[in-house]
């Protein structure tokens, strides 16, 4: 990943040794700047959003309405990237503490990942299965699913203390991040399957529910596999520092786009949205019919 930068004297033998293929001096100073231009307006959008957000959710667990766990969580682990960032940000690579930031924020990535994949089964779920959803949903099965979520990634920091090298962390962060993408795919095919035999779920919710599983098929591929390509070639010792730099950027925009997806699960201008465009759809479909 772009900034996977460790203060310690195997990874950065593993950088010395690796095949680096980049511009000039000045061009590579001037893609870190850019970096970190979008790095601080990434955060200044953000931080303040996220944290409105999980207010509104808190709100409604205050007033004793269901207010999505997974989502809570999600936008938790949106909450400790941006402000690992912050710091990361504000503070040089000699910093005594410095690796600390990096550790933390990659633990909120990939909680975030993990977070994605409890919010698209749960949406397949109520679909699929809206029976046993309805009568097997507890909060205590989510909060032990959210705790599993929480503590998965501190393998990662388990295996830095216990001495690991760079091949090694960037193959848990591997595979971590690849398991999700059929998932993702499995949830939403499964989905649609079973849409047109699924009668206890309201138009309006299913259009919802759709729209949140491509939403966050969606996020993953764009923002996440360019990462873990890029990931790949650190492993084989090959560099590229701007395309590099590019798939770091890509996520640390997953935050903002976590913010669209909590504005997907709440109803009102949505549901017109979708509407509007299954209408439009439908319209296109009639069209063609009528042409023949």
């Amino acid at each position: 990943m772009g900034d996977f930068h460790f203060n310690n004297t195997s990874l950065n033998k593993s950088y010395s040794n690796s095949k680096s293929i980049s511009g000039n001096d000045e061009g590579d100073n001037n893609v870190k700047f850019i970096v970190h231009i979008l790095t601080y307006i990434i955060i200044a959008i953000g931080l303040p959003l996220i944290l409105v957000a999980i207010y509104s959710l808190y709100s409604l667990v205050r007033k004793d309405r269901v207010a999505p766990i997974y989502v809570i969580n999600l936008l938790i682990s949106d909450l400790i990237q941006l402000c690992s960032l912050i710091f990361r940000e504000a503070v040089h690579e000699g910093f005594p503490n410095f690796r600390f930031f990096i550790f933390t924020y990659y633990y909120g990535m990939l909680a975030s990942v993990g977070f994605m994949v409890c919010v698209a089964l749960e949406r397949y779920l109520v679909i699929a299965c809206p029976l046993w959803y309805r009568f097997r949903r507890t909060i205590k099965i989510s909060v032990l699913v959210c705790a599993f979520v929480w503590a998965l990634p501190c393998i990662l920091i388990l295996a830095h203390f216990l001495g690991c090298k760079f091949p090694v962390l960037a193959t848990i962060l591997i595979v971590f991040q690849l398991p999700p993408l059929p998932l993702f795919i499995f949830f939403l095919g499964g989905t649609l399957k079973a849409l047109s035999a699924s009668r206890s779920v309201p138009t309006d919710e299913k259009r919802r529910i759709v729209g949140i599983l491509v939403l966050v098929l969606l996020i993953y591929t764009v923002l996440f596999l360019p990462n873990i390509m890029f990931l790949f070639l650190r492993v084989l010792k090959k560099r590229y520092f701007i395309l590099d730099n590019l798939s770091a950027m890509l996520v640390r925009l997953s935050p903002l786009a976590d913010l669209v997806l909590y504005i997907f699960m709440r109803k009102g201008a949505i549901d017109k949205l979708l509407a509007s465009l299954c209408c439009c759809r439908m319209d296109s479909n009639d069209d063609n019919r009528s042409s023949v």
